[in-house]
């Protein structure tokens, strides 16, 4: 029973956080790698959080963002390279 309970509050939790995550898809219009962020063709700004990696990031690439607000700021918590 206990084992029941510990994965539905797992879930519950997944779905809470994922709830507030919104997402957004775009081409790179430029890239600060030292800021750690990017911005797309539209204007829109995307702070990459830390532990995500922007290696593969690069200008033109079209990417598809997850991303919380923090501080006012779109901060990305996963993103996708297309």
């Amino acid at each position: 029973m206990k084992k029941v309970i510990g994965i539905a509050m797992a879930l519950l939790l997944v779905f809470a956080f994922g709830a507030w995550a919104e997402q957004i898809h775009g081409k790179i219009k430029s890239l600060d790698t030292s800021e750690r962020v990017f911005a797309l063709e539209d204007g829109t700004e995307i702070w990459v959080a830390e532990g995500l990696s922007m290696g593969t990031l690069k200008k033109g690439a079209s990417v598809t963002a997850s991303y919380e607000e923090r501080d006012g700021k779109k901060v990305a918590t996963s993103i996708e390279i297309k």
